[in-house]
């Protein structure tokens, strides 16, 4: 039996021994899951029975943590989250209820918005360059520095609250020093907060032919060129385990040589995709091989501006629709500017946005678009290469102000 259903056994084994079998039966303790536990700890949620933990939501740092959560989630729900939901829910319904592996490349640790415009997925496969760090351990945090690791936690997530994206630069910087490191923390809280069930997480890497390891620690994965970390979760309300992927790999034609990260997304494949606050990589010659396998593997795909060029969705493969406007890239990408899609902005009927996303994230400023698959039949040869541009250098901007 695996470790996430023996989880799940247990848990139906502790609610049938608190079922009460006589008025004097006594109430059984909740079953033990110190992975849940440290998850709702770091989001500023009570644990369930874990002494140490509970000890530790006494500590006035963690209290301060609390609020700042319930604040910041409570705010991030009402402006952002529901908005996204219900735009997902009614404008891409198919995929919204899809059960399909959900893609998000150039995603850091943002399971947020994957969770948000693919609820039902099965699988969610997440990458970036951002490390993947050691297993949180929050419980033998001392009390002098409590306050500090919450701190930094609370720094990492500010750009995504604020501003829908990580700034990678900066995550590196917050979790510097520190004990609470990596981006295992932050897929920790995203789930908690979004009210999943933690039941077991385990490091893994990929070989050169795709296949799945699990590793015994992050160390011993880090050599891999695709180290990752997987998680079994429940969503609320159902019994049913899903899978969370995060891989801290290099995604460029170079990278994926190197790898076997691009046979195993083949392994999960179809499913839908998203992708944002993407440095416009996909727009390079040198990251052709993960835009192909988007192209090649995607039923629906929602993206802004800084995915796949406008150029590559052939009308007889795709149908495209788009929201928002479409104003540009911001100065940092001037040189990423799309005339054929500023064009169909222009020619093309498009529904405002009550949201921002991506980089330009005030409302009435960001370009979101829809690709669905045509069927087969509908498609013709695909379309042909666009001449490489001069290679750039990257650079993830800076934040703008908040709003």
């Amino acid at each position: 039996m695996s470790r996430h259903h023996s989880f799940i056994a247990g848990a139906l084994g502790a609610l049938l021994l608190a079922s009460p079998l006589s008025a004097q039966a006594p109430a059984a303790l909740p079953a033990a899951n110190p992975i849940n536990d440290t998850a709702r700890v770091l989001a500023g949620l009570a644990p369930s029975a874990d002494p140490a933990l509970l000890a530790l939501t006494q500590q006035p740092a963690w209290q301060q943590h609390a609020r700042f959560f319930d604040t910041a989630w409570a705010k991030l729900e009402h402006n952002q989250l529901l908005k996204v939901r219900t735009w997902a829910k009614t404008r891409i319904p198919d995929a919204f209820a899809d059960k399909s592996t959900a893609f998000y490349m150039f995603s850091g640790p943002d399971f947020l918005y994957a969770d948000t415009f693919f609820p039902q997925a099965d699988t969610y496969v997440l990458c970036g360059i951002e490390p993947i760090g050691p297993l949180p351990d929050v419980s033998k945090l001392a009390p002098q520095v409590l306050g500090g690791e919450l701190r930094s936690l609370q720094e990492a997530l500010n750009s995504v609250l604020n501003f829908s994206f990580f700034i990678t630069k900066d995550m590196k910087k917050d979790f510097q020093n520190h004990t609470m490191s990596g981006t295992l923390p932050i897929l920790y809280i995203f789930l908690a907060r979004s009210g999943k069930t933690l039941c077991d997480v385990s490091f893994v890497s990929v070989d050169e032919h795709g296949a799945l390891t699990t590793q015994p620690d992050a160390t011993r994965g880090a050599s891999s060129p695709a180290p990752g970390v997987r998680i079994h979760f429940l969503a609320d309300g159902s019994a049913v385990p899903r899978t969370l992927y995060y891989f801290s790999t290099d995604i460029s034609d170079t990278g994926l040589k190197h790898s076997g990260f691009l046979n195993f997304l083949k392994t999960l494949a179809p499913g839908n995709s998203c992708v944002k606050s993407a440095s416009y990589l996909m727009h390079e010659s040198y990251f052709s091989n993960i835009r192909g396998f988007l192209l090649d593997n995607t039923t629906t795909l929602v993206q802004d501006d800084s995915g796949i060029p406008f150029a590559f969705f052939k009308p007889d493969a795709w149908q495209l629709r788009v929201f928002g406007s479409y104003p540009g890239p911001i100065p940092l990408f001037k040189n990423c500017t799309q005339p054929k899609l500023a064009e169909y902005y222009h020619t093309t009927p498009h529904e405002p946005l009550d949201f921002g996303i991506g980089y330009r994230h005030h409302p009435g400023e960001s370009t979101l678009m829809v690709a669905s698959r045509l069927p087969a039949s509908n498609e013709a040869a695909p379309p042909a290469p666009m001449p490489p541009p001069a290679p750039r250098a990257v650079v993830i901007p800076e934040a703008p102000a908040a709003q």
